[in-house]
């Protein structure tokens, strides 16, 4: 398809030759005499560029560029002037020209202006189209089975408005199926906020979702409105639910009965439109007969289940993920490499307990520290099984740890090790980590801290 220009230009001489030039060059050309006219044909030609006058007789060109940026902000105009000041030049740019070309105009100036206007709105597009891709998909990749059933069910589900309840083990995308759901719904354009339950202390969740009047508490030095309040009109993921206190659990369920909320401190509440979506790795039935989670919280989230496949069932989709982390990876500076088919074999057998977490940390591990210009069968073999050792050579049953030089540093290296394993294993949940180690949070805290262990560096 040709792109389209406007010419408006009062000088007959100078609208024809340039309208001669630029259908030669395979434009689809319309050119008008007035500013009254451009605006007359603007909405009906659509141009891709629109070259402009600033001297015309009636309706100036500064005039006519003010009230085309008007009706469409996004135009692409170059303002043309046989007198041009640089007062024109700025209150051109200020009015949102692109550029400013002089008269008598320079054929060879005029093509490449033209060409680069054109090649900035050729890459608006495209990230205008990314972006829309991303925001359709929710960047759930993936075309198996499992995946395309998952991707049909949020469809379905998103336009409804139903609290829907996100389960799955850690890793597998729960967060971006939350997202996925918000920009399907008539609710895209509000927020959409996550709050992960799990990272916040017990004693500081209510006031993050609630929030709190000034002097409530210690601490509480200003007014501040919670999380509910600031979804007002969008969508709030409470992820992690099943660590959320039973004290926070009886206010959410108050919430969704009463669409109201309390500030810690204040005397009545305020009315709030939100789409409560929530998500959890626990089974919440084991929960509920435990008592640690409220059963008519849970009918109230429940009212659509999704359920997130891990993985290891959908190993279909990893070539794809591989190619999609690939370049998530290359477009933050790390180099870009092809993968071998041997390689992505290797990857499609692994188990992946992390889950796709797991495969994207691997995927960029792979692309910094392959030993050629591809990622091979032998990269993935040295660097993500088995880990720390040989595929030819049975690992070490101490996993390395045999060269520590004496009994304390064995003891901290195993400790460091053993903590850096079960937290991975449990998605860097603190809270649930602790619990499954039966150790006080707090000393969980101190030992991350006291080893240097980091999330981001796992």
């Amino acid at each position: 398809m040709s792109r389209r220009v406007l010419v408006v230009d009062d000088e007959a001489g100078i609208r024809h030759a340039l309208a001669q030039l630029l259908e030669y060059e395979g434009y689809e050309v319309r050119a008008v005499a007035s500013g009254a006219a451009a605006l007359a044909a603007f909405p009906e030609f659509a141009p891709h560029l629109t070259f402009l006058d600033v001297k015309m007789q009636g309706l100036d060109g500064l005039e006519t560029l003010s009230r085309l940026r008007a009706r469409d902000p996004a135009a692409v105009v170059v303002m043309i002037s046989g007198h041009a000041t640089i007062a024109d030049a700025v209150e051109a740019t200020q009015r949102g020209a692109y550029d400013i070309l002089e008269k008598p105009l320079d054929t060879e100036r005029l093509l490449v202006t033209l060409r680069n206007a054109l090649g900035h709105l050729t890459l608006r597009d495209e990230n205008q189209r990314l972006r829309e891709a991303v925001e359709r998909h929710g960047a759930l990749v993936g075309g198996s089975a499992a995946m395309r059933a998952l991707v049909a069910q949020v469809e379905r589900v998103a336009a409804t408005g139903a609290r829907v309840l996100i389960t799955g083990e850690n890793g597998t995308g729960k967060e971006l199926v939350a997202r996925a759901l918000h920009q399907h719904s008539p609710r895209a354009r509000d927020p959409f906020i996550a709050v992960n339950c799990a990272a916040i202390p017990a004693e500081l969740i209510e006031s993050e979702l609630f929030g709190h009047v000034k002097g409530s508490f210690t601490g509480a030095v200003a007014d501040r409105a919670g999380t509910f309040e600031l979804a007002d009109g969008g969508t709030l993921l409470l992820d992690e639910i099943g660590d959320m206190s039973l004290a926070a659990q009886a206010k959410v369920l108050r919430v969704l009965e009463d669409g109201a909320v309390t500030r810690i401190g204040a005397a009545r509440g305020r009315t709030v439109d939100v789409r409560v979506l929530a998500a959890t790795n626990k089974r919440l039935d084991a929960e509920i007969a435990a008592r640690r989670f409220r059963e008519d919280l849970f009918y109230r989230l429940n009212v659509v289940p999704i359920v997130v496949p891990p993985l290891r069932d959908r190993r279909d989709d990893i070539p794809m993920l591989v190619q999609h982390f690939t370049e998530l990876a290359a477009a933050s500076g790390v180099p870009a490499r092809p993968v071998d088919q041997g390689a992505l074999d290797r990857l499609v057998a692994l188990d992946w307990p992390g889950n796709v977490r797991e495969l994207r940390n691997t995927v960029e591990r792979l692309l910094l520290l392959a030993a050629g210009p591809r990622v091979t069968a032998a990269d993935v073999e040295r660097l993500v099984v088995p880990r720390g050792a040989s595929a030819a050579e049975p690992a070490s049953p101490l996993g390395g740890l045999e060269a520590c030089a004496t009994w304390d540093e064995f003891k901290r290296a195993a400790e460091r090790a053993y903590l850096a394993h079960h937290l991975r294993r449990h998605g860097w949940n603190v809270a649930e980590t602790a619990r499954a180690l039966e150790m006080p949070r707090s000393n969980l805290y101190a030992k991350i801290e006291r080893h240097g262990l980091r999330r981001d560096a796992d």
